[in-house]
Parts: C-alpha cells; sequence; structure tokens
C-alpha cells in the first residue's frame, strides 16, 4: 500500500523530469539555432550606386549594377540600393534564394 509521502515523492520526481526535459529541450534549440547577421552597405559607383551585403567581416554579396534589367546601370540612389540589400537578406534569413525579380523591385519602388 503507498503511502502519502511515496506518492509526494513521485509526483515530485514527475514534475522535476518533465521540466528537466523541457529545460534541456529548450537549451538544444537555442543552441543549434545559428544566427546569422547581415551588413548592408551601399558603395558609391561611377553612374549611381550600389550594396554589399557581408556576414563576419566577408563579403558574400557585391552589386553594383541593379539586377534583372535589360541595361546595365546602377542604382539611382543609395536609398534605392539599401532597399533591394535589404530584401535580399531578409530572403536570406528566410532560407530562400537570394535572387531579385522585376516585380520585387516595382514593389520596392525602384527606378530603373
Amino acid at each position: 500500500m503507498m503511502t502519502i509521502t511515496n506518492i509526494k515523492k513521485r509526483f515530485f520526481w514527475n514534475k522535476i523530469q518533465k521540466n528537466l526535459l523541457f529545460f534541456v529541450l529548450v537549451l538544444y534549440l537555442t543552441a543549434c539555432t545559428e544566427k546569422k547577421s547581415f551588413q548592408i552597405k551601399s558603395f558609391k559607383t561611377v553612374s549611381g550606386w550600389g550594396y554589399t551585403i557581408g556576414n563576419s567581416d566577408k563579403i558574400l554579396i557585391k552589386q553594383s549594377i541593379i539586377p534583372v534589367i535589360s541595361e546595365v546601370k546602377s542604382f539611382s540612389t543609395e536609398e534605392d540600393a539599401l532597399k533591394t540589400g535589404r530584401l535580399v537578406v531578409e530572403k536570406l534569413n528566410k532560407d530562400l534564394s537570394p535572387t531579385v525579380t522585376k516585380n520585387d523591385l516595382i514593389l520596392l519602388k525602384i527606378k530603373f
């Protein structure tokens, strides 16, 4: 026959085990997720602006011309270059392809 103290001990250990399992799971998930921090910088080109995207002091993408348009042309403003760079970083953070479409440029109101 179980005593009350035996039942309390069992209840206590079950609670500890569940909380410990939850804690270990949370630690595992936070330790295994790699935090990507990308830096966007603009730079002046001969005919306008471009952007770079870096990670840990390495340049991953250097875009000196507007992608997906038929002519070779830089961004007309620094803000246009940075808006496009921010879109690319959003895509990278979502593990999507960093390609930019003509529709993306239209939605960002990039002048080309």
